[in-house]
């Protein structure tokens, strides 16, 4: 009987660690170069038949007691089979280097009859304080590697950053950014062709940077970074907007580097499930005694949730396990 009882325990536990194997870590994903992995983008890469991430390396590794840290920085890759390992892959070679010290941040991507299309921050310098002109530029690529420049965005002001994009309809796409000049709130712009866009103002009046927008469960949603977790907002047409009465992302998770707030996040919609991608500051926690621009302050790493649809409103338990398996997009 004991020899049973032994066999059987010892099956159960093979069984919880294959079924552990399955689980995504925490954190999801850490920069091996600066450990500053903020702002990403999930992408398919059709050429390599991967899942690709692209996010703003800041540098964290930096000894710097001001802000540029955060600039100067250059838009890392990542890519994964499945969306739970995810390996290093280098930089993206953004061919639009006007000025010395040249900063790039947080990329946003859509893929139009095989060319992707990149709307990125373009900050001209690395500078010590935030008192400098940003704009949204936007970039071409075959391979996701390496990106022409096609335009700057004429947008509200020289003061807007964090784009995202998404497809209406076959011949209008539409664009929403943070207009850091209003109060920091959401602006959109509208484009037939992805190349020539027209600025219509503000869409939301909240403040928050990093919106991101998505279809899903027969509606259209927004996630605002609003720096105390994310904001979300939901719509029918596009054009008006209702919030939700919880953030998500607000109170601390217990996994690894996942004691923070959520900042900056992309969704991917695959299978009917809904993932959300955000990154977090681990040493910034409630009651660190870290000291100011401690390495632990400004190092961030990416990590995975998995969005719910509960009692007419989207939540996300940070702890709970995740098994994910993204499936391939034509």
């Amino acid at each position: 009987m004991k020899k049973i009882i032994a066999v059987l325990w010892c099956f159960a536990c093979m069984h919880v660690l294959q079924a552990q194997k399955h689980i995504v870590p925490k954190p999801l994903f850490d920069d091996p170069v600066y450990h500053g992995a903020a702002d990403p983008v999930i992408i398919y890469n059709k050429q390599k038949k991967k899942w690709w991430m692209l996010y703003t390396n800041r540098r964290a590794a930096l000894n710097d007691t001001t802000v540029q840290w955060v600039h100067g920085t250059r838009i890392g890759i990542a890519e994964s089979k499945d969306g739970r390992n995810w390996k290093y892959v280098d930089t993206a070679n953004i061919n639009y280097r006007p000025d010395s010290g040249y900063t790039f941040w947080a990329p946003d991507i859509t893929e139009h009859n095989g060319i992707y299309h990149m709307y990125l921050t373009y900050v001209p310098g690395t500078f010590k304080d935030w008192n400098h002109p940003r704009v949204i530029i936007h970039c071409t690529s075959a391979d996701l590697v390496n990106w022409n420049y096609e335009s700057t965005l004429k947008l509200v002001n020289e003061k807007v950053i964090d784009a995202t994009v998404f497809k209406v309809n076959d011949s209008l796409w539409r664009l929403w950014y943070n207009n850091e000049k209003d109060g920091k709130s959401i602006w959109y712009a509208d484009s037939k062709d992805l190349y020539h866009w027209e600025d219509k103002g503000k869409a939301i009046a909240t403040r928050g940077e990093g919106p991101k927008v998505f279809y899903w469960k027969e509606q259209y949603f927004m996630i605002v970074d609003a720096w105390k977790g994310m904001e979300i907002f939901s719509s029918t047409d596009l054009l008006n907007w209702k919030k939700q009465s919880n953030r998500i992302l607000e109170q601390p998770g217990k996994g690894t580097d996942d004691q923070a707030i959520g900042g900056h996040c992309d969704v991917v919609v695959n299978n009917g499930r809904a993932f959300v991608f955000y990154f977090t500051h681990p040493g910034r926690f409630k009651g660190n005694t870290f000291a100011k621009n401690a390495f632990e302050l400004k190092r961030s790493v990416i990590q995975l949730g998995e969005l719910k649809w509960v009692n007419g409103e989207i939540i996300c338990d940070r702890d709970e396990p995740i098994k994910i398996k993204l499936q391939a997009k034509k």
